[in-house]
């Protein structure tokens, strides 16, 4: 999408109002989450950006899960064997572990880590949880065996409170790994209720309730289980690569330099994992030569026994977070894309008419499905697709209708750890604020001027820009009057119907390092 600028003072108000009604400031409410994981790397990273995040969600739990790829067992010597696992596909037999140490913690490590930076953190924003809170929501999940849910477990208990609960408001199940903790709170639920008069009410508000964000289904349980006896439970899925855009101009964030100067500082920063560092998640864990690929070449791992199963990248380059996009919807940055899953945000978005799970902007790997179907579908979790993934990634397909977030994301991440080291919140940078509504109603030819305001708290230059994001059920052309000055104006179509809704953004952006930026999403509701 391209745009002029213009340039505002921080401290000047951006003054526009509508002459169809009066408006309100929206409120924003933190919505509620739950975070399952397994110790894969992009996990770790993904959970170190969560929690620069933290101040952005109410986290009711942080559970241990095990999944395909990582799975502790449960010490007695049982075996475990899936046709089609890594490491059948490695020429092994039964295991009675895979890539799970069994003492694992590195979730307890990103927490403590937390807890050494939020004296900086909470100078930064107040609203940052505190190291007790976060800690005391920390669980051991289903973690023995790839997909078991056949017993309760202190991860899964808690998870079942928090679904049963009368707090107000959407909970988001996150899965980065399996889903094998969700899975059991759910069963158990339906153990307790299914044959009681209690069972139709308590079905229904957890339909109504929970919202299922999963990074694939990495142990079979959302197929096997979940789609089959809650088939009404809302699934959404998607990648946070933003694999469609060419983003090779911003390969520099991830460069070892830009790694060293911006992410890999501090507590939290010392435990992203980047290429070369040395370590392994499981020490000899032979598909992860991240680390050891600081030490040898690509045929000397080889020869150690390592799968590579991507190409190596130098040393120092930060690894990434591939499960990162099952939360960026949920982070408040103006756009409120959790409330709708057709809204679009930083995940993506699901198109107009699309079954749930189906994110056609960012893509997917889950749908709803049976046993059956399921059987026939090719393996979309497994090494070989991965290794497909990242030695043929594919030529990019840019859709310049929808914004390229990857910038505006990741200038988030490098300016909250730079937070998370920085005691002084002069010396850091803030993202603009707006102030306006989050909805307006108007009737078909009426012209809406929105009343919004816009300032810095670092007294850093604004740059505005207005822009309707096609994601409305009006899927005609709307203009935006004088989208780069101060009064921008939306003429509601003839056309429109009563119901129809158009998305009006206006995107701040600083010029401070990194340059952050905010929106302000107003709903116009056709009347």
């Amino acid at each position: 999408m391209k745009t002029s600028r213009i340039i505002i003072s921080a401290i000047a108000a951006v003054s526009l109002f509508v002459s169809c009604e009066s408006q309100k400031d929206g409120v924003y409410v933190k919505p509620r989450v739950i975070v399952t994981c397994d110790p894969e790397l992009d996990d770790n990273n993904s959970l170190i950006r969560y929690v620069l995040h933290a101040n952005d969600f109410q986290t009711e739990a942080i559970v241990y899960n095990a999944s395909r790829f990582h799975w502790r067992g449960d010490g007695k010597g049982t075996t475990q064997f899936i046709p089609g696992s890594e490491y059948a596909n490695m020429g092994l037999g039964p295991q009675t572990s895979w890539r799970y140490k069994w003492d694992e913690r590195f979730i307890d490590d990103i927490i403590e880590a937390y807890g050494q930076c939020y004296e900086n953190l909470k100078v930064h924003d107040p609203s940052y949880p505190t190291y007790e809170e976060l800690k005391s929501k920390i669980r051991v999940g289903n973690v023995d065996f790839e997909g078991e849910m056949d017993h309760d477990t202190p991860g899964s208990e808690l998870i079942k409170e928090i679904m049963l609960d009368d707090k107000p408001g959407k909970v988001f199940c996150q899965a980065w790994g399996g889903s094998s903790s969700i899975a059991r709170a759910l069963k158990s639920i339906e153990e307790e209720y299914k044959d009681t008069d209690k069972w139709d009410a308590i079905y229904k508000k957890l339909c109504d309730k929970l919202v299922l964000c999963f990074s694939g289904d990495q142990d079979g349980c959302y197929v096997n289980y979940i789609a089959i006896d809650w088939p009404d439970l809302r699934i959404q899925t998607t990648n946070g690569r933003m694999s469609r855009y060419d983003n090779s101009v911003y390969d520099y964030q991830s460069s070892p330099e830009y790694t060293a100067q911006n992410i890999t500082i501090g507590p939290l920063g010392a435990l992203v994992r980047v290429w070369g560092d040395g370590k392994q998640m499981v020490e000899g864990d032979l598909t992860d030569f991240i680390g050891p690929s600081g030490q040898y070449s690509k045929e000397e791992l080889e020869k150690q026994g390592y799968l590579i199963w991507r190409p190596i990248q130098p040393k120092g380059t930060w690894y990434g977070d591939g499960d990162s996009g099952c939360y960026f919807n949920l982070i408040d940055n103006g756009l409120r894309a959790w409330e709708d899953d057709t809204w679009g945000g930083w995940s993506g978005r699901r198109e107009l008419g699309a079954p749930d799970g189906q994110y056609t902007y960012m893509g997917t790997n889950i749908n709803h499905q049976t046993k059956k179907a399921n059987a026939q579908k090719p393996d979309t979790t497994g090494m070989a697709a991965l290794m497909a993934m990242y030695m043929n990634p594919g030529k990019p397909d840019e859709n310049p209708q929808f914004p390229n977030f990857y910038p505006e994301r990741s200038n988030q991440m490098v300016a909250r750890m730079k937070w998370s080291v920085t005691p002084n919140f002069a010396d850091a940078n803030h993202s603009p604020e707006i102030k306006g509504p989050f909805d307006i109603t108007a009737k078909p030819g009426q012209k809406v001027k929105v009343n919004a305001r816009v300032s810095d708290p670092d007294g850093n230059q604004v740059a505005l820009k207005w822009w309707v994001f096609p994601v409305g059920t009006y899927q005609g052309e709307v203009k935006v009057e004088n989208p780069l000055a101060e009064k921008a104006v939306v003429t509601v179509p003839e056309d429109a119907k009563p119901g129809q809704t158009i998305h009006l953004v206006l995107q701040a952006t600083d010029n401070g390092f990194p340059e952050l930026t905010r929106y302000l999403r107003t709903v116009i509701t056709v009347k």
